[in-house]
């Protein structure tokens, strides 16, 4: 583990995961990315578990990005990939976590910061967070691969291919403008709003959640006569499952549901 990556899990089932290496704008060091792969994986698998919030330290940075004196440690011609192409879970990690996945942006994100913003389901950012995916300055494609396939999705071709062919920057207003981000608020109430928007998360089922996560995401790639099949299949699996029942009873009992996301 890497002592750069660190996280909690708060008793209403939040858990905040923060980048923090102040030092270097939290650029990503190799030990730092395997150790934000297990640490998403594990908090995803962990049932105590119901939101996630990304973020990085208090330091005014998300992410900048892979730390290149990293990279340049080994020749591109001898540096191996993270893992093969049906290998998701290490290459899009957040989108892969069947939990909800908050960003919450404060400073820059830029390169695989950018890419992990993209792949988290809301974004929150601060007026002093901004988006650079300049990959083309360094002889590269988007690194994890969500530059060039969720980012066309969340805000056209035509912007996204905009913002891959110049590497320039998106600012957070600018962001907000597209859709690209949920809300901008002061840095001093960022993480507060994003524990409210986790907040409200947690009054819906986590068997559902988890489901309409996969459907959202997994639609994206399918016809809708495939999502449909899918569709169905999430639908008779929740009808059999134990938050539906506690749903429908906490509504006729007039109460708060107690859903165990079984």
């Amino acid at each position: 583990m890497s002592e750069f990556i660190k996280s909690n899990i708060d008793p209403d089932g939040i858990a905040v995961l923060r980048i923090d290496r102040p030092e270097r704008r939290n650029a990503m060091s190799f030990a730092m990315l395997g150790a934000f792969i297990e640490t998403v994986a594990r908090l995803g698998a962990d049932p105590a578990v119901r939101v996630l919030i990304v973020t990085g330290g208090d330091q005014g940075a998300f992410c900048a990005g892979t730390d290149l004196s990293d990279l340049n440690s080994i020749p591109g011609k001898e540096r191996g990939l993270r893992g093969s192409a049906e290998d998701s879970g290490r290459w899009w990690p957040l989108l892969k976590c069947p939990k909800p996945v908050i960003a919450a942006i404060d400073g820059p994100a830029v390169g695989m910061g950018a890419e992990f913003t993209s792949q988290c389901d809301v974004r929150i950012a601060t007026p002093r967070a901004r988006f650079a995916w300049n990959f083309v300055h360094r002889g590269l494609v988007p690194d994890t691969g969500a530059g060039t396939w969720l980012l066309p999705r969340l805000i056209g071709p035509q912007k996204s291919l905009q913002l891959l062919y110049s590497g320039a920057f998106l600012s957070a207003e600018e962001a907000l403008a597209i859709g690209y981000v949920a809300s901008v608020v002061e840095p001093e109430n960022l993480l507060a709003a994003a524990r409210a928007e986790a907040e409200q998360y947690l009054k819906g089922s986590p068997f559902a959640l988890s489901r309409i996560k996969t459907l959202a995401y997994e639609g994206l790639e399918r016809s809708a006569a495939e999502h449909m099949k899918a569709h169905t299949a999430a639908l008779k699996e929740c009808f059999g499952s134990d938050d539906h029942a506690e749903g429908v009873a906490s509504f006729l009992e007039k109460r708060p549901p107690r859903f165990t996301g079984t």
